[in-house]
């Protein structure tokens, strides 16, 4: 597990706190987990370096499963927060992957296109039909970059962002991603799942600037 106390940071001003996210940590502390997250590591991070007194603000405007790393952006205001947040309903925001998986994809380019179910009790996420009433369509684009050895390099590109939308459409299709425990049934490696958040684009919630963070993944889960 690949945690780290003071998480690298990518850009900050007074609205935005841009990190890459550590492999393994999870990004919002559970009532059940005593272990340290990225919101309260960065809170901390905040209140130390600005001398801040009482509770910091850091809003969570989207999420990483907790095993993947990478890119992630933290808003520093309730104003930004809600303007971040409007641009993911709007779709502004591009959001980039790189995937390592079991096998060759049939086209080296495509979209997938399914309805997903999330089981809350297990936390697993499961393709369904159209008709279920707690289906949510995902779709994404990807890309081959690479394949060697039975395995395959993938650039994706998120058009909506559901919970383990990418380890789940892959895997269904019978390219699950390497070390993914929880949707590879033949991972039995104890190192990290091969899925990296490589770039985010985003419009600053202020300036309305276009900003692009990214983040090479890590040689050691590549192809």
């Amino acid at each position: 597990m690949e945690i780290a106390k003071t998480p690298e940071i990518i850009y900050e001003d007074n609205h935005l706190l841009v990190v890459v996210k550590p492999r393994g940590i999870a990004v919002q502390k559970n009532e059940t987990d005593s272990t340290d997250d990225l919101q309260s590591i960065l809170k901390s991070y905040l209140k130390k370096k600005y001398d801040k007194p009482g509770n910091v603000f850091l809003g969570i405007v989207h999420r990483l499963d907790q095993p993947v790393g990478g890119v992630m952006v933290f808003a520093k205001t309730s104003k930004a927060a809600s303007r971040l947040s409007d641009q993911i309903r709007q779709n502004i925001w591009k959001k980039c992957y790189l995937a390592v998986v079991d096998g060759i994809p049939k086209q080296k380019s495509g979209i997938l296109e399914d309805y997903l179910v999330k089981n809350e009790a297990t936390n697993e996420v499961f393709v369904s039909k159209k008709e279920n009433p707690k289906a949510k369509f995902a779709r994404l684009f990807y890309e081959t970059l690479e394949s060697k050895n039975g395995k395959s390099l993938l650039k994706i590109t998120l058009e909506t962002g559901r919970a383990h939308q990418i380890r789940v459409q892959l895997s269904s299709r019978g390219l699950p991603i390497v070390n993914d425990h929880k949707y590879n049934k033949n991972s039995k490696n104890i190192s990290d799942i091969a899925l990296w958040a490589y770039s985010l684009e985003i419009e600053h919630p202020v300036t309305k600037e276009k900003l692009v963070f990214s983040k090479e993944m890590p040689e050691n889960i590549g192809i």
